[in-house]
């Protein structure tokens, strides 16, 4: 194993501010994955790396690790990424198709008619919010990605191909089709560990490979945060540096983030998150093949099978289905600004509804739904009042009886003395 700097890096040391102005524009971008993944919590990769020994690489410091990764334009590659959560909740499967169906707004092509494709994306990919999973992907640019779910029996793909979004369910036999937003190739980020950006086919907000992940781990870096390198690693056949993120604050629900960097082309080949509270990974994302050469043009073509049921999705909102296009488009629509209390890992997000929450799960709601909401509440007071705190093993919300939202990548504690100190 190369010996590596294992200098902490943060806002106010020396290294970082000896850095030239590139560097240190690099090395803002490690974030707390903490506050970063409110929206990548729910769905997570796991290793499966054939491990021959640790190679021995060249010495390198965090910040020119952090400066390789946020030069790197990788923007071709196909590979193979094995995925595992455990987010410490009842598993999603039944309730992207039942409960999500119940509480997605309505108005789609079909949905109306028949509750929608079995193929739209939405409801599909919440499955891998849970469990283990095999995935597929290729990308050619930012006008094609594809991304397929393996199942033993049957396989789930996701296709985008200049412009043209296709998703396909073999168990099923069903197909849903849209059109990508029109403009937004204009918006994609190029050279950012991977060429996924706004015109992606699938929903912005679902990570699927470790590039995704580490992208919304670097962004940027401050007094809260220690970044290393310890050692390197072998994932799917490359040689990588191992960076190691901590959070210096108590209160989170992080315990550490650990991105396997490839050493030549400064790609992130693996992702893991550590919980606080011990145990194993909460989020763990790793390329067991990986292949860096442009996929053949063949791999984004697709045709529906002969008898497939079609479904058109109602206009360009389809890579996110109805829930995206019914989505808030700002704070105001769900009833306020937001206040953001504290920083760093320990950092919360107040919004004041205007509703009041829910005593218990309804028993008008679908069985997998009841159970999901059942397992996450646990009542909670406070100079506030009283209120539920919805639970997972990284991201933590409270409810109060009068309608104000605390949510946080942090413990219950952390929660409650935010909604004390704002009240």
């Amino acid at each position: 194993m190369a010996p590596n700097d294992s200098a902490q890096i943060t806002g106010g040391t020396d290294e970082a501010e000896d850095l030239p102005a590139g560097s240190r524009r690099a090395a803002r971008y490690v974030v707390p994955v903490a506050v970063a993944g409110v929206a990548a919590a729910t769905i997570g990769l796991v290793p499966a790396l054939a491990a021959s020994g640790d190679p021995d690489l060249p010495k390198i410091t965090a910040a020119q690790l952090i400066e390789k990764m946020a030069a790197s334009d990788t923007e071709r590659l196909s590979g193979t990424v094995k995925i595992t959560t455990d987010l410490g909740i009842p598993s999603l499967g039944g309730l992207g198709g039942s409960a999500a169906g119940a509480l997605a707004p309505k108005g789609g092509a079909d949905n109306g008619k028949d509750g929608g494709s079995a193929a739209e994306p939405t409801g599909k990919l919440m499955e891998l919010a849970s469990g283990e999973h095999t995935l597929r992907v290729a990308t050619d640019g930012p006008d094609k990605q594809r991304l397929s779910i393996l199942d033993s029996a049957a396989e789930y793909s996701l296709i985008h191909n200049a412009g043209e979004v296709w998703a396909y369910d073999s168990s099923s036999n069903e197909a849903y089709h849209a059109k990508a937003p029109a403009g937004a190739a204009k918006g994609v980020e190029k050279g950012k560990n991977g060429a996924h950006g706004k015109d992606q086919a699938v929903p912005k907000d679902l990570p699927a490979t470790p590039q995704d992940f580490a992208r919304e781990a670097l962004k940027a870096s401050g007094d809260t945060t220690s970044v290393t390198v310890d050692g390197t690693a072998r994932i799917a056949g490359r040689d990588a540096y191992q960076l190691v993120i901590k959070p210096k604050q108590a209160g989170s629900t992080v315990g550490s983030v650990k991105v396997a960097v490839d050493s030549k082309t400064g790609t992130p080949l693996k992702f893991t998150l550590l919980p606080s509270s011990g145990g194993k990974a909460v989020i763990d994302v790793g390329f067991t093949k990986v292949d860096f050469s442009r996929p053949s043009a063949s791999t984004f073509d697709f045709t529906p099978p002969k008898g497939a049921k079609v479904t058109e999705a109602d206009g360009p909102k389809a890579a996110g289905g109805d829930l995206a296009h019914k989505a808030p488009k700002d704070a105001k629509d769900l009833g306020s600004e937001p206040n953001v209390i504290g920083e760093g890992w320990t950092t919360v997000v107040q919004l004041d509804t205007g509703a009041k929450a829910p005593a218990a799960a309804s028993k008008d709601m679908p069985a997998e739904a009841r159970q999901f909401m059942d397992a996450l509440g646990d009542k909670a007071e406070g100079k506030f009042g009283s209120g539920t705190v919805f639970k997972t093993r990284l991201v933590n919300a409270l409810m109060t009886d009068d309608g104000k939202v605390f949510v946080g990548a942090v413990t219950k504690d952390t929660l409650v003395k935010a909604a004390n100190e704002a009240k």
